[in-house]
């Protein structure tokens, strides 16, 4: 009995684990109309240019199509506490198919989605997340930025974004 136990977490180990693969054929590395690790550089150094011109030092973060986060960066003297807004920002902008000023603009009290930002885990709405848009109008992704003011946040994030069009 523990010999057959001991059989089966070996082969379910190796299964889960990569010793023998349970699919055939090629593993795909990158979905279709996902961003990929080079855009996603050119996009944070794009941003980063943005930032240095303006001298506001930010955290810029990009995220995937489905929301992960995909380059992070925090300049010299970013506030810490920017980090995870610069995310959630990216993940509401993705989340939700808009800017996280468009989003902000209608969850205002009395707008129809009033509250939203208590969803998700918590969203950002103000400012500064973008989406990314490929050349054929797809959504590959998207750019939160946080450290200056919403409007520095967001021209810096739009710099980011127009990388990859």
């Amino acid at each position: 009995m523990r010999k057959m136990l001991f059989s089966w977490i070996v082969a379910l180990s190796l299964v889960l684990f990569g010793g023998v693969s349970a699919f055939a054929g090629d593993v795909v590395k990158t979905l279709p109309g996902d961003i990929t690790l080079a855009q996603a550089q050119k996009i944070v150094a794009a941003a980063l240019k943005k930032a240095e011109e303006i001298k506001v030092p930010m955290n810029i973060a990009v995220v995937d199509a489905g929301g992960n986060l995909k380059a992070f960066v925090r300049q010299e003297d970013a506030f810490i506490g920017s980090i995870d807004i610069s995310i959630k920002k990216a993940v509401t902008a993705r989340y939700f198919n808009m800017t996280t000023r468009a989003l902000g603009a209608v969850s205002q009290v009395g707008q129809p989605l009033y509250g939203i930002e208590a969803s998700n885990n918590g969203l950002i709405l103000f400012a500064g997340g973008v989406l990314l848009v490929d050349a054929n109008n797809v959504i590959v992704g998207a750019i939160g930025v946080s450290g200056g003011s919403v409007d520095e946040d967001e021209s810096v994030a739009k710099a980011g974004a127009a990388v990859i069009k």
